[in-house]
């Protein structure tokens, strides 16, 4: 992250505060909620996508800087709303939103991060960046709809995982590589070739988060979330796909039934691991980890492209 922070840190700075001026409301409980919100914020490992991927694709202007503050308003949007629908009291460890001012209120501050999403870009006729950045959201909900309707029957092929990931975790980053690169160059292929880096590097992030849930790291945080959940993540997918069908109906049966139980959650994991299931989503995760990088073949040495992967090897081979 410091050679990042060397290429793009004094666009980051000036973008912090352009994002914190775009959320300002036009009442006290509002500005309030924004502050909440913005002192709290993660990372902002998508907006620096946005940079270097402008600063790869050409020269960052005031787009690009409009392009990143759209990106920043929907995912904190779709944040709000997923503490909402998952009832989640807690967010990087601090209340979420709806914990401190219940469900009603935190709707509509998603809402209203959307609306100021899609007037920034109006108003400054950024019309690409917004088709770029709402054909996301669409498949952000479509994703989302997808995995609450296989997660009832446990029925998730691994061709429909990587529908799910694509959409709902992959395609905001992609849209974030995208639009930068449309925001310094203007020209649709060159957008269009980022998106697809950027979908290839989203979901090797994903893949990433699923090997968490089975103790690969020491992240500190408990293993099972996902099958405690009903999450049917890629390492239990090709498990399930690879046992004998007594150990199978034993899978499902615990996903299903003993879900809450520990010491039966940690059945599943352990089947997984003898099973060859985190070797495989591991390898899947460097494979499309690489396909991403040699995207980037296309384009002349700088410190943008270093910068750019050093990022995605920060974002994949992250420690939590």
């Amino acid at each position: 992250m410091d050679l990042v922070k060397q290429v793009i840190g004094s666009e980051l700075a000036l973008f912090e505060k352009k994002f914190s001026d775009s959320v300002k409301g036009s009442n006290p409980l509002l500005d309030r909620i924004m502050r909440f919100i913005i002192k709290r914020k993660g990372k902002q490992m998508r907006p620096m996508f946005v940079f270097l991927s402008a600063r790869i694709a050409g020269d960052i202007k005031e787009e690009t800087y409009r392009a990143a503050s759209l990106i920043e308003l929907l995912h904190t949007a779709t944040l709000v709303h997923d503490d909402v629908v998952d009832d989640a009291m807690l967010r990087r460890n601090f209340f979420s939103v709806n914990a401190l001012w219940k469900n009603k209120i935190a709707v509509l501050v998603g809402d209203y991060l959307l609306a100021k999403g899609l007037l920034l870009s109006l108003e400054h006729n950024d019309y690409q960046i917004l088709k770029i950045t709402s054909r996301a959201v669409k498949e952000m909900s479509e994703g989302e709809l997808l995995q609450m309707e296989k997660a009832r029957k446990l029925d998730i092929t691994e061709d429909i995982y990587f529908e799910i990931i694509r959409s709902k975790t992959a395609s905001l980053l992609s849209s974030a590589c995208s639009a930068g690169a449309f925001s310094s160059s203007g020209d649709i292929n060159i957008s269009e070739q980022f998106r697809l880096f950027g979908e290839k590097v989203g979901i090797a992030f994903q893949i990433k988060d699923d090997l968490f849930d089975y103790g690969e790291d020491n992240v500190g945080k408990p293993t099972g979330i996902d099958i405690k959940e009903k999450k049917m993540t890629l390492p239990l997918i090709y498990t399930l796909q690879n046992v004998d069908n007594a150990t199978k109906r034993q899978i499902i049966y615990i996903v299903k039934n003993q879900n809450t139980n520990r010491k039966k959650v940690q059945e599943v994991i352990d089947i997984v691991h003898r099973s060859g299931g985190i070797e495989y989503a591991a390898k899947k995760m460097a494979d499309y980890k690489n396909e991403a990088l040699a995207m980037l073949d296309n384009y002349p040495p700088s410190p943008a492209k270093e910068a750019m992967i050093s990022l995605v090897d920060y974002a994949i081979d992250r420690k939590y």
